[in-house]
């Protein structure tokens, strides 16, 4: 199938760590997406690292600088990628947004509330278009479980369970980085890195937690550098919250599970979605991608299914069916909703996370903290 005329789209990104170049690589398979009214191309690198600079180089990118600000300056950049340490969001996305560009910023979209609402500020004055990263609900098996969990065919909902679980901190033998000391992910640690990827789905389907027990688990307390230095490892690595949730159509406060870990021994990069309900229930989870499993109860019975949606995509792609869908599948995905909904041409396809979605996540978050030192549950 051709492609239709597409717009050309040029991005700067500003970090071109693990995410920056994901985004370079994806950018050079897009025309596995089906009439896609846009086409991104990589222009211009911002990042302080020689050897970062240097990969994209050597990848061709014509533009390198270690002065994020020549991107902001540069005219023939139309967006931004902005995938730097939460200590920065705030300085970067604003002067982003005062400079004009449209940019997708990481999570958590500031380091804490405060500094999340005045990147929201700055935005809404100067009226940029915005959204934030989290690409795991684009798996088609997410898709089909956020399209199957509405008030009809659960009815009234009993419980929610989500999560991002990974083990990348298992090994006390890693080094320590930025996303293990408070100075640069803030005093919300594990919740910060993954929390938006558990958020955005139950946000989305109008689930809205009104308060929150939180446990709060600071696991390693120090890791060496890579001089072999000592550190302070002061972040939580694990959060578990137990939240009372209501919708717009059901008042009755259900209990929501938010589960983010970066030590949880057995997962790789789990993430998953169970919501069950009177009269149905669905579960997909990234350690079985292929399948997605729905409950129905009906005349007194209970039956579980697993379905297979195959390469079922929220934008269309080339790639058959049959085949099997990934993480850069993902990116693809969400990147493809973010160029799209910029573009006007999203229609009701599933959208990236709202900055009203980041700042609701940051008021849970910041209840959490404050729950952890009371011991008890807090109002959000």
């Amino acid at each position: 199938m051709i492609n239709k005329i597409q717009k050309e789209v040029r991005i700067g990104i500003i970090g071109g760590g693990l995410m920056g170049k994901e985004l370079l690589a994806l950018v050079r398979r897009w025309d596995a997406l089906v009439n896609h009214p846009i086409r991104p191309t990589v222009t211009a690198v911002a990042d302080v690292s020689s050897d970062v600079q240097e990969w994209f180089r050597r990848a061709g990118v014509p533009k390198i600088s270690s002065d994020y600000k020549q991107l902001l300056d540069d005219s023939d950049i139309d967006l931004l990628y902005i995938a730097v340490p939460h200590n920065l969001h705030e300085e970067i996305y604003i002067e982003a947004a005062k400079a004009g560009k449209d940019f997708l910023g990481e999570k958590p979209f500031g380091i804490d509330l405060q500094s999340a609402t005045k990147i929201a500020k700055a935005v809404e004055e100067s009226k940029v278009f915005v959204r934030v990263s989290s690409e795991l609900p684009f798996f088609p098996g997410a898709q089909a479980a956020i399209k199957y969990a509405n008030p009809e065919t659960l009815g009234e909902i009993v419980e929610v369970r989500a999560g991002l679980l990974h083990s990348s901190d298992i090994d006390l033998n890693k080094a320590i980085n930025w996303k293990r000391q408070n100075q640069f992910c803030g005093d919300i640690g594990v919740m910060g890195d993954l929390g938006m990827h558990v958020a955005h789905v139950p946000l989305r389907l109008g689930w809205k937690p009104k308060s929150v027990y939180a446990l709060l688990d600071d696991i390693v307390p120090s890791r060496k550098n890579k001089d072999g230095i000592a550190i302070p490892c002061d972040t939580y690595e694990n959060a578990v919250l137990a939240l009372k949730a209501e919708t717009s159509t059901q008042k009755r406060r259900f209990p929501m599970f938010w589960e983010m870990k970066r030590i949880a021994p057995g997962e790789s990069n789990t993430w998953f979605f169970h919501a069950m309900g009177m009269n149905g229930g669905v579960y997909f989870s990234t350690r079985n991608p292929q399948v997605y499993q729905r409950f129905t109860y009906s005349h007194g019975e209970q039956s579980w299914s697993e379905l297979q949606p195959g390469h079922k995509t929220n934008w269309p792609v080339i790639t058959g069916a049959i085949f099997e869908f990934g993480f850069p599948d993902a990116l693809l995905q969400m990147w493809a909703a973010f160029l799209a909904e910029r573009d006007g041409a999203l229609g009701d396809r599933f959208a990236c996370a709202t900055i009203a979605e980041a700042l609701e996540a940051h008021k849970i978050f910041r209840a959490a903290l404050t729950s952890q030192n009371s011991n008890s549950a807090e109002s959000i």
